[in-house]
């Protein structure tokens, strides 16, 4: 009687053994999936014509972008609504004196930046069209 009493410790032992590496088994797996949920990207990069970004894709370049007056507000008139460090206001004769250098030289002065004003101004997301239609936004505001 002895013997089995024995095997039967042995097998209860072996029975609980295994019960606590499947225990840790789950429980490893478990904390794996949370550290994986934990680090993953918080966002993706979709580039045109990238099929790859489960249907979702980028605006093209030409596309619709920001209205002039969107633009402006978004990013010019915290200088040009004011006239900050000389610029241009908007609404003012500022525009009409501006506005005979032609649109070409605008463009070129509001991309590439001129005096204290940066390069793009403080939208360095505008295409040049967005930027064009800013020009032309305040231009207008002078008429």
């Amino acid at each position: 009687m002895r013997v089995l009493s024995v095997n039967k410790f042995v097998s209860a032992l072996c029975a609980l053994g295994l019960g606590a590496v499947m225990v840790a088994s789950v429980q490893a797996a478990t904390d794996h999936d949370k550290i994986i949920e934990r680090i993953k990207p918080s966002g993706s990069v979709c580039i045109v014509g990238d099929d790859s970004c489960g249907g979702a894709s980028a605006a093209p370049a030409g596309s619709a972008g920001r209205s002039g007056a969107d633009v402006y507000a978004a990013s010019c008139a915290a200088c040009h609504g004011t006239g900050v460090l000389g610029a241009p206001k908007f609404g003012t004769s500022d525009w009409t004196d501006r506005s005979a250098k032609g649109m070409e030289t605008l463009l070129a002065n509001a991309i590439n930046g001129i005096n204290a004003m940066p390069p793009r101004g403080t939208c360095a997301s505008c295409s040049d069209d967005e930027i064009k239609g800013a020009i032309e936004h305040m231009i207008d505001s002078a008429k």
